[in-house]
């Protein structure tokens, strides 16, 4: 099988002149790239993302051919074409055109279908499209490219926030999510409980996420957090928060180490989150369970 392309790639199988990039800002999943073309007859590689192209100025007949005959249809401002991944076709246009192209993964579009449907997600199927009439694409990659000529405050949770929302309206719109089937799907195994344990040991002062654990266990976190259930009779976050405090237990039996110091060694956020949880779970603060265990 021939090798995925990234969008850095692409120029070599289309040349234009590069007019936007968000690759230097570096943008989780999700790429945006502005070119300006020549008419051109180009063969498009095995892409590894997702692409739309928004087409923003000139006028041209677009065609399109994947093993089969041409179809073409006439491209303009305002209008987009979709180009799905890992799948090889020729594109040509007759006249200069000027387009943004907004690249998203595999991945995200599947993370999402599975927190949108609630199931684990075995593939993401989009077909290419030569016109589509969609005024949501062209706003939300005005959106993307605001941000990148100006971004502001909060510009990743932004840029994210975006992510999802294309992400959703591809699914709604342009693809077909292919589930894998339910099966009795069982607990960790042994193999994967120790990894998932000692990775939580390992990093309890450090942000701990789904994605990181799912990943140890090579699985979707959909499955991951019913297999971990199954297996610890509790959602991996709770587990989490259990060992942080079953481990700032054994840290506070030491008068020498600072509250605020055990609160950042077990990966609270501060010494104030660490007295709530107390109290929560054990119904006592940080300092009270120290001079519990200086009592005789």
């Amino acid at each position: 099988m021939n090798a995925l392309i990234t969008p850095d790639e692409v120029p070599r199988w289309i040349p234009g002149r590069l007019t936007l990039d968000s690759t230097p800002l570096g943008w989780e999943e999700t790429v945006l790239k502005g070119y300006r073309y020549d008419s051109l007859d180009v063969e498009i590689p095995t892409m590894r993302d997702f692409m739309i192209v928004v087409y923003r100025g000139g006028v041209a007949e677009m065609s399109r051919r994947s093993g089969g005959s041409w179809q073409s249809a006439r491209v303009e401002p305002g209008v987009v074409s979709i180009l799905t991944r890992a799948e090889q076709s020729r594109w040509r246009w007759d006249k200069a055109i000027d387009v943004s192209h907004l690249y998203l993964s595999q991945s995200a579009v599947a993370r999402v279908a599975g927190e949108v449907f609630d199931k684990d997600i075995r593939d993401v199927e989009m077909r290419d499209m030569i016109r589509a009439e969609d005024p949501v694409l062209p706003a939300l990659t005005t959106l993307f490219e605001n941000e990148l000529n100006c971004g502001m405050l909060g510009g990743q949770l932004y840029v994210d926030a975006l992510k999802a929302q294309l992400c959703i309206h591809m699914l709604r719109q342009y693809t077909k999510v292919v589930f894998r089937e339910y099966r009795s799907y069982g607990r960790l195994s042994q193999a994967q409980c120790r990894l998932v344990v000692q990775y939580i040991e390992e990093h309890l002062d450090q942000n701990i996420s789904l994605q990181d654990l799912a990943g140890l266990a090579q699985l979707s976190v959909f499955a991951f957090i019913r297999k971990f259930r199954a297996e610890f009779q509790c959602a991996p976050h709770a587990y989490v928060l259990d060992q942080r405090v079953k481990h700032a237990q054994r840290q506070l039996a030491r008068p020498d180490v600072p509250l605020k110091v055990v609160a950042a060694n077990c990966g609270f956020s501060d010494q104030s989150h660490m007295t709530r949880v107390f109290r929560r779970v054990l119904n006592v603060t940080p300092a009270e369970f120290r001079r519990s265990c200086a009592s005789p």
